[in-house]
Formats: C-alpha cells, structure tokens, sequence
C-alpha cells in the first residue's frame, strides 16, 4: 500500500528554520514526480518544490525560491523540505504528494500525505 507520512513542523519564529521530512512507503521515490505542497488558512493548495521524474527538473514557487530547497534520500525513500529565512507568510499546513506520471508540481498528484503544521510567528 502506498503511504506517504510527513514530519517535522511545528512552531518557529520569523527567519527561523525548520526541515519537513516525508517518508515514502509502497513504491520508490526515484521514479515518481514527489514534492510538497501546501495549504494556508482560507487559501488554495499551492505547489512549493517538487522533483519533476520526466525531465529530472526541480521546480520551486516564486515565494520560496533561495529560501527552500528540496532534496531526497532515496536509501531512506525520503523527501526533505528545508525552509529557511521563514516569514508568516508560510504559515500553513504542508502536505507531500506523489505522481507516478506526474510532468508539473500540481494539484494533480495522484498520492498526498495528511500533513504537518507550520507556523511561522513571533
């Protein structure tokens, strides 16, 4: 059964870090579009990273981008999320998602995780 868990948010102060981890179950990493997506309060989901399996590109929301960075341990069949620099802006819940045929970072991910909570405040 395929299963994706995440881990690690919690409560950190503006310019703090934190790293999201979401550990894959069921099927390899390596050969799915996976990345993390997330959804504030009274807002759309939104794609942040993903690794993109067709091209091998990495995509990143404008927002995020020299702030975030995404990397995988495909030993331990886990993506990372480091975010750095965080603002409350990036208050929201944090979901990892997966795609076996998955060419873009959207909403169209076949797999998603129940997601972990990220509050950006002083």
């Amino acid at each position: 059964q395929l299963q994706l868990v995440e881990s690690g948010g919690g409560l950190v102060q503006p310019g703090g870090s934190l790293r999201l981890s979401c550990a894959a179950s069921g099927f390899s990493l390596d050969y799915y579009t996976i990345g993390w997506f997330r959804q504030a309060p009274g807002k759309e989901r939104e794609g942040v990273s993903c690794f993109i399996y067709k091209d091998g590109s990495t995509y990143f929301e404008d927002s995020v981008k020299g702030r975030f960075t995404i990397s995988k341990d495909s030993a331990k069949n886990t993506v990372y999320l480091q975010m750095t620099d965080l603002k409350p802006d990036d208050t929201a819940v944090y979901y990892c998602a997966a795609n076996p045929a998955g060419t873009r970072c959207d909403l169209g991910m076949d797999y998603w995780g129940k997601g972990t909570l990220v509050t950006v405040s002083s």
